[in-house]
């Protein structure tokens, strides 16, 4: 990805909550690739809900920046984490996250048995 001049604030680096963003879009990229959408989840009665973030800032992003935003998966009983990490092409590591998602099926809480399928190549 590739650092947009919007994203920036008074200091001219990316915002901290921008690098959120980016990990969402690399989360839903993910799902894309292991062969579901969020909104196919959705349709289905299936919502992944983020219950927890624990990010750590380690280098600042400045307009026009490339950067890589990767990510694993782990399950933890009904708990999925995606750790993810934002690096620039050099490998300068930018942040890192483990981000927490719990699975609602038909708006209750689920073991996300469901999920684990669709992710199992990745687990």
């Amino acid at each position: 990805m590739e650092v947009r001049d919007y994203e920036l604030d008074t200091e001219q680096i990316v915002n901290n909550a921008n690098y959120l963003h980016y990990m969402e879009h690399t989360r839903h990229k993910f799902c894309a690739q292991a062969g579901t959408a969020f909104i196919e989840l959705h349709n289905s009665g299936i919502d992944a809900v983020v219950r927890k973030i624990d990010i750590e800032y380690l280098n600042s992003l400045r307009s026009g920046e490339r950067f890589l935003s990767a990510l694993n998966l782990e399950r933890k009983g009904a708990r999925f984490i995606f750790h993810q990490m934002i690096r620039k092409p050099d490998g300068t590591p930018v942040t890192r996250a483990d981000v927490t998602v719990v699975i609602l099926k038909d708006g209750r809480l689920s073991k996300g048995d469901e999920v684990a399928e669709i992710f199992r190549h990745f687990l």
